[in-house]
């Protein structure tokens, strides 16, 4: 199976994005939403891989018992990890894989953010771009 997941990881806002703040306005319903949504819900609680399975199966309504199976399936093939999340891409929030794999969001602005940027113990990965260059 592969995987999306890091450990003591941050993946930074990507360069292009230059809003001071991250963004409050989103779209219900998009992956960037639904992302956020299940992150603060649940900080730490989640690894990379639980996270965009699960938008997957929330979007593609995949049924309780039918999700084992489907899992299975969307990890055969490479998933892209969460540098190209609209989290980091767009929507300008960091995320933070902790030593166990395990997730969270936080925004731009926040001391959170901040100190993890500091923080020479935390590997540091850019998210990718909005925009080709």
């Amino acid at each position: 199976m592969n995987t999306t997941n890091y450990k003591n990881t941050l993946i930074t806002v990507a360069i292009d994005y230059t809003a001071p703040f991250a963004k409050t306005n989103i779209r219900a319903g998009t992956i960037g939403a639904l992302q956020l949504e299940l992150l603060l819900a649940s900080p730490y609680l989640m690894t990379s891989d639980d996270l965009l399975f699960e938008v997957f199966a929330l979007r593609g309504k995949i049924s309780d018992a039918d999700r084992p199976a489907a899992r299975e399936k969307f990890f055969q093939k490479p998933q892209s990890c969460l540098r190209a999340s609209p989290l980091v891409k767009s929507m300008g929030y960091g995320i933070h894989h902790d030593e166990n794999e395990k997730i969270a969001a936080f925004p731009v602005e926040s001391e959170e953010y901040k100190a993890l940027l500091k923080n020479p113990d935390v590997k540091k990965t850019a998210g990718m771009r909005s925009k080709r260059v």
